[in-house]
């Protein structure tokens, strides 16, 4: 029977640099953006100092960019809503950071809370609302960043009769 240990055999792997990936200043993949996200959702000072809020539209503020991507921070009153749309050839990630959004999309109707996170490839066609009571604030990263956001009509979000299909 080997006594040696893999630490024994490999050695020390902090002691190896060249094992070692060196942190990537900006994100490059679906990973990597969610984790900018939730970082940025955990660190309040980063954001909540920027929230403003207004009752004729919805507030946005571009809070960061990057290599091909955008942060953005959105602040929703209650009764604001997107309507039904796309984000051309963007991908995205959508945290909500406080209080409560709707989420339609043909497949059905969620609601977002705090923490809550929702990855969208290119054509992903929702509508996200404040069906709440409260105000809400969100955070948006796009990579490319967003230069479009093609709007639908409502059907696009309206959850669609599939024998058999439960909607959520």
């Amino acid at each position: 029977m080997n006594s040696d240990s893999d630490l024994q055999i490999a050695g020390d792997l902090l002691e190896v640099p060249h094992l070692l990936r060196t942190p990537r200043e900006h994100p490059a993949t679906v990973a990597e953006f969610v984790g900018l996200a939730r970082s940025i959702a955990a660190d309040r000072s980063q954001w909540e100092h920027l929230v403003r809020y207004d009752a004729t539209s919805r507030w946005y503020h571009r809070m960061r960019t990057g290599p091909g991507y955008e942060v953005w921070l959105l602040s929703w009153v209650p009764g604001q809503g997107s309507g039904p749309h796309d984000h051309g050839r963007s991908s995205g990630v959508l945290t909500v950071l406080d209080g409560t959004l709707t989420e339609r999309t043909e497949r059905g109707t969620r609601a977002l809370r705090a923490g809550a996170q929702r990855v969208f490839a290119p054509g992903y066609v929702h509508e996200v609302m404040n069906d709440a009571l409260e105000p809400a604030v969100s955070l948006h990263v796009y990579y490319p960043g967003l230069t479009e956001m093609p709007m639908h009509t409502a059907q696009h979000c309206e959850a669609r009769s599939v024998p058999g299909a439960v909607t959520a």
